[in-house]
């Protein structure tokens, strides 16, 4: 039987039910979330950028309300990376105009297609820059607001495991700072986090070409005793 460390909490029930014989997994968070209050701004002729789900959860517990009717002049179109963040847009009853895999992706996209809008993504305080950068050379108005800050929590862990999972880069340095990678089997859920993982050690690293769990799930059943 493989032992398992995955890298956050809240996943339980998703991973049980994927991995069920096979695997004894141990779950433990190594970043905390935590939400920052701010008063609610007009959004007017703005088009709204989100890349993670704690965005979206902090911009609605902070009272934000975009206005998703096309028909009437000053309406919001809503971008978003990942499913996750889509999922959660829909379950606060608001739709997406473009979703993409990853940040670099949708970049790629307002620059092609989008030049004209005026953006504002809401994010946490470790967020790429890729936008930042991006955007503003090529006189695109852009603003970000930070809606969550990501603490590192550090925890050393005194377990052996066989394989640890990955969800984020700042996950990554979480662990990494009090506990060896080496030798072991190691799971990213995408390429920033492999990268960051990358920095700290030349094991082989298994990644989600989706960047979603249960594509990761898959992987990790197929290369767990590879």
């Amino acid at each position: 039987m493989m032992k398992i460390l995955f890298t956050k909490t809240g996943i339980e029930h998703e991973v049980s039910e994927k991995l069920e014989t096979g695997f004894s997994c141990d779950f433990k968070d190594f970043i905390a979330i935590e939400k920052i209050k701010t008063k609610p701004f007009p959004l007017k002729n703005s088009s709204l950028i989100f890349t993670s789900v704690n965005a979206v959860k902090s911009f609605f517990e902070n009272g934000f309300q975009p206005n998703e009717n096309f028909q009437e002049a000053h309406y919001n179109k809503i971008y978003a990376v990942g499913l996750k963040t889509k999922k959660e847009l829909r379950n606060n009853g608001f739709g997406t105009f473009k979703v993409k895999k990853h940040l670099n992706d949708l970049s790629e996209f307002i620059l092609k297609h989008s030049q004209k809008e005026n953006f504002i993504h809401f994010c946490g305080n470790l967020a790429l820059d890729i936008l930042d950068k991006a955007l503003p050379l090529q006189n695109i108005s852009y603003k970000k607001v930070v809606l969550y800050n990501t603490k590192i929590l550090y925890p050393e862990i005194h377990e052996k495991y066989e394989a640890v999972v990955f969800f984020s880069p700042s996950g990554v340095r979480s662990f990494a700072k009090f506990n060896s990678l080496e030798n072991l089997k190691l799971f990213s859920i995408g390429h920033t986090t492999e990268k960051e993982l990358r920095k700290f050690t030349q094991n082989k690293i298994f990644t989600s070409k989706e960047s979603n769990l249960e594509d990761l799930l898959t992987i990790i059943k197929q290369n767990a005793h590879s």
